[in-house]
């Protein structure tokens, strides 16, 4: 059984989720938990580091910062700023916070991880431990692999706000509980699917934001479409390279947790990637175009990282190698992207 839900984070994602869980929670009571038919879902659980931000969902009925079109009947949800209480309340623990921020975050918890099922909504790396965070999870808390799952696919906050259909896809060796918590999340626009590539989920969806920012940065450039469908040609034969040396199963990038969150990444302008690698391609700093954003770009920190990594693996990385060469190299961008179009056929 699921049990008691907690979701861990206050940004748009975390929302969108805890929007999900809510209205699982309504239309399909205890037995979206795993329990007996008729039974109530118990409130969910969610935890924000910062107890003013409580205080101001509490007071408007939704999040002050982020999809504040979405109203939450707040005595359904337990609020906390105590990230050790979160824990000891709820089974299952949904984290939704930016990979760089969530080290920081556990630094205060104190209680054991091990029996609960950890459930990552974090499209990113941990920068220091340069690892996915499943395995973050796994090597640093101890928790097993049957107890871990990432939620993966194209699935922009925005649009889950708007009940836009989405396809979610559920990673995780658990096949039962990864199978129990995608009913969960099933509803009339949210559909879901299970698999077993949890790790090459995870890093397809880091790289996927290094190959946004390549996108933005072209279109900031003034690349057309063209240029586009071409690099995303391209991007994910990239991604399937690193993810044949990195862990090499059986696995069809061309399904929707991998090609789909590239092109939507890549693509949309809800992406934050694309937005900050279309500041770069424009002439913006990496530090202006960081201020200016009022949401994190994941990617800027996957591409040091994901750099990093490929020196074990030696894999073919053009594209990646012509973003870290921007954003960490300062080499300029119209120059570093015109070696990339050369480079492709």
């Amino acid at each position: 059984m699921l049990g008691k839900v907690a979701i861990f984070g206050s940004g748009s994602w975390a929302t969108a989720i805890a929007k999900i869980v809510l209205e699982a929670f309504k239309a399909k009571g205890g037995a979206a938990l795993g329990l007996p038919e008729g039974t109530s879902a118990d409130p969910l659980v969610w935890y924000m580091r910062r107890q003013d931000a409580i205080d101001d969902f509490l007071r408007l009925e939704h999040n002050p910062s982020y999809l504040s079109s979405v109203h939450f009947d707040t005595s359904r949800i337990v609020f906390t700023s105590d990230i050790n209480e979160a824990v000891r309340q709820a089974s299952t623990l949904i984290f939704a916070t930016p990979s760089p921020y969530l080290k920081n975050h556990l630094r205060k918890l104190r209680v054991n991880l091990a029996d609960k099922f950890i459930v990552t909504a974090i499209k990113g790396i941990i920068p220091e431990e340069e690892l996915v965070v499943s395995e973050f999870f796994r090597q640093v808390y101890n928790v097993p692999d049957s107890n871990l799952a990432v939620i993966g696919g194209p699935s922009h906050a925005e649009e889950v706000a708007l009940g836009r259909l989405t396809y979610l896809t559920i990673g995780s060796t658990n096949r039962e509980t990864a199978k129990e918590f995608a009913a969960l999340l099933a509803s009339p626009y949210v559909k879901t699917r299970t698999s077993d590539d949890i790790v090459g989920i995870e890093y397809a969806s880091v790289l996927k934001n290094v190959y946004s920012i390549a996108a933005g940065i072209c279109f900031g450039l003034k690349y057309g479409d063209n240029f586009q469908s071409v690099l995303m040609s391209n991007a994910v034969q990239e991604m399937n390279r690193f993810l044949k040396a990195v862990y090499p199963i059986d696995r069809n990038v061309y399904e929707t947790a991998y090609l789909g969150d590239l092109l939507v990444t890549g693509y949309s302008n809800f992406s934050r990637n694309r937005v900050f690698g279309t500041m770069i391609g424009r002439g913006y700093s990496v530090k202006s175009a960081q201020m200016e954003m009022e949401m994190i770009a994941e990617g800027y920190y996957g591409t040091a990282t994901m750099k990093r990594l490929n020196r074990h693996f030696h894999v073919n990385m053009p594209i990646l190698d012509a973003v870290y060469n921007i954003l960490y190299e300062r080499i300029e961008p119209k120059v570093e992207i015109q070696l990339l179009t050369e480079s492709f056929r």
